[in-house]
């Protein structure tokens, strides 16, 4: 993978957002396809009026001719990255027979204008002329940044000569798009424009930037998206925003965008200083991102889409991926679903992919895209494999990870095991409770209460300690008595809560900053009395009205809680990975067989 000279944040970053180790051969070493770098005139903006030079390189099978017309694969770099990240996908896929364009996305590794967050004004537009070229249009590609040298017109690209109606299309190749983090977003915008589009596969990616950014796990309209703004993820925030603030300089380009915000759309560089500062967006900034988010725009995306998301993941979590595959499967598009082991805050576990060195007999995710686009790009009659699969880190196997992946005909699966909140700290499952309650404060200013699971570097570097550790006075907590036999959890664990809060509920009605902010989270106690967090997963809710229950829906987990250890529910009143309430608040939180925890559990 690529590394810059950047601090260790950034290079963390920059390999996570990665999908594959660039492994690539030159032409000269390898005789099966050929290397071209092309820049590309594309215009975009609402009013296409924009001119942006987008840079890429081409992949072609040497056996791919105009008589032997082959399909294509469009792939771009995660957030940070560049064309050259994807050299791996250019490389295995061309060697099996795709012409592969990789091209480095609106501000990134020498291609011009403003990030702007995998919008369809922006990177979808360019990345559709990108389709048009490998459809045969010329005017488009050329052989020097300043666009004065004409490159040849592709015409080894097979060709959808009609559309679903019949009626023939300009241009129009046989093409599928493959890409993770903000390699998936365009897709997605990309496929909301432009029906040639012909199939998805997006890894690790989002469902709406604005819970993605500043979640509210609470009062949620459709998907993940919600009427109330949530709070900031300060540690996210402010690495993406180093990355692209120094994109320029990354990518050798003098910056002609000081102002208002260097190397980013306009708004971006206010609503992070508004997020950092109150810990929520204003409605201006919640619709900006929501724009960028397949979640506005979803009924225009209408081809099959293979949907991948990581389990371990702080930034886009599994109930991104979920909320887009409901959107999808209710509109009647062809979607499937996996939930892999790894994602933007750690690493694959063993036998489940590499792009670059694809062997589908010992990767089992490698071999579900290849599987994938063979059967929508070359019409081959092979299986697309299960509507959901999802890993299990207590599976043991060796080789390729297929025994670790539990598979379903459906989503959800399984049942539903509900605890409620009982005395002064138990978790039960009967339906009586015995009376109690637990009291604290929340933090001033939005400071952390703990010092536990960092969400960046955590899975990198390690956890500066090894367990959930929130400051006595800020937290309650209610668990279970050792468990009996193992419970497995697959999905979204969900708490619906009443609590006392009566400074808040006099001050709520001003607005975002006068709610209670709080932290829910679902630990793991082992034997020992210590309770760890699954993969750092937490759920921040911005209570609308406290005087109400509210339903909180935490991020999904695959977990096994073993028979030994305990359940533990903590609500706290900070995060260190989150920007918190601005106001000291009293809370009380009551026992009842109205306070609950249900989870998602598989036999």
């Amino acid at each position: 993978m690529r590394h810059l000279r950047l601090p260790a944040l950034l290079a963390f970053l920059l390999t996570l957002v990665a999908l594959v180790p660039t492994g690539a051969s030159t032409a000269a070493d390898d005789p099966a396809y050929t290397v071209t770098t092309l820049h590309f005139k594309t215009l975009v903006g609402p009013a296409d009026d924009k001119v942006c030079d987008v840079v890429g390189d081409l992949y072609v099978p040497a056996g791919a001719t105009s008589a032997a017309r082959v399909p294509a694969v469009l792939t771009t770099n995660g957030f940070g990255g560049s064309k050259d990240d994807q050299a791996g996908i250019g490389r295995s896929f061309a060697e099996r027979g795709y012409v592969v364009l990789s091209y480095s996305g609106l501000g990134f590794g020498g291609s011009s204008c403003k990030i702007t967050l995998d919008d369809p004004d922006w990177d979808g537009k360019a990345a559709s002329q990108l389709v048009s070229y490998l459809g045969g249009q010329d005017g488009i590609a050329f052989l020097d940044a300043a666009h004065t040298q004409p490159a040849p017109v592709l015409d080894v690209v097979q060709h959808d000569a009609r559309d679903h109606g019949g009626v023939a299309r300009t241009y129009d190749p046989r093409v599928g798009t493959l890409g993770g983090s903000y390699g998936g977003g365009f897709q997605f915008a990309v496929a909301s424009l432009d029906k040639r589009v012909d199939t998805l596969v997006p890894l690790i990616t989002w469902n709406d930037l604005s819970y993605s950014l500043v979640p509210n796990n609470t009062d949620q309209t459709t998907g993940v998206s919600t009427r109330t703004p949530g709070s900031a993820k300060q540690n996210w925030a402010l690495g993406f925003s180093l990355l692209g603030l120094t994109g320029d300089a990354q990518n050798g380009q003098v910056p002609p965008d000081l102002l208002p915000c260097p190397n980013f759309a306009d708004f971006v560089c206010p609503a992070l200083a508004f997020a950092g500062t109150t810990g929520y967006l204003t409605p201006q900034h919640v619709a900006k991102l929501r724009h960028a988010s397949v979640a506005s725009y979803i009924d225009k995306v209408k081809v099959p889409v293979l949907l991948i998301q990581g389990e371990n993941d702080t930034l886009f979590n599994l109930n991104e991926a979920v909320a887009t595959y409901r959107g999808l499967q209710a509109r009647g598009v062809p979607t499937k679903m996996i939930w892999q082991s790894w994602g933007h805050s750690g690493p694959a576990a063993p036998g489940e992919i590499d792009l670059g060195n694809p062997d589908p007999s010992s990767q089992y995710e490698t071999a579900r895209v290849l599987d994938w686009f063979d059967h929508y790009l070359k019409g081959s009659a092979v299986s697309t494999g299960p509507e959901f699969s999802y890993f299990r880190d207590w599976i043991a196997y060796t080789g390729i990870a297929t025994p670790a992946y539990g598979t379903a005909t459906h989503f959800p699966v399984g049942g539903a095991k509900t605890y409620r909140l009982s005395g002064a700290a138990d978790l039960v499952t009967g339906l009586s409770t015995v009376k109690g309650q637990q009291a604290f404060v929340t933090p001033p200013a939005g400071a952390p209460t703990e010092l536990d699971t960092l969400d960046v570097l955590g899975g990198y570097v390690g956890q500066p300690v090894d367990e959930v550790t929130d400051v006595p006075g800020t937290f309650g907590s209610w668990q279970t008595s050792p468990l009996t036999a193992p419970v497995d959890v697959v999905g979204s664990p969900v708490v619906k809560l009443k609590v006392d809060a009566p400074a808040a509920a006099v001050t709520q009605g001003a607005g975002p900053a006068g709610m209670l902010v709080l932290y829910v989270k679902v630990a793991d106690v082992g034997p020992d009395g210590k309770a760890h967090l699954i993969h750092g997963l937490e759920a921040p809710v911005r209570v609308r009205d406290v005087t109400k229950q509210f339903t909180v829906t935490l991020p999904a987990i695959v977990h096994r809680f073993d028979a030994g250890h305990r359940l533990r529910l903590i609500v706290s009143g900070g995060s260190v990975n989150y920007r918190g309430g601005l106001t000291p608040t009293p809370v009380t939180i009551a026992s009842g067989t109205a306070q609950t925890l249900t989870l998602p559990v598989t036999p």
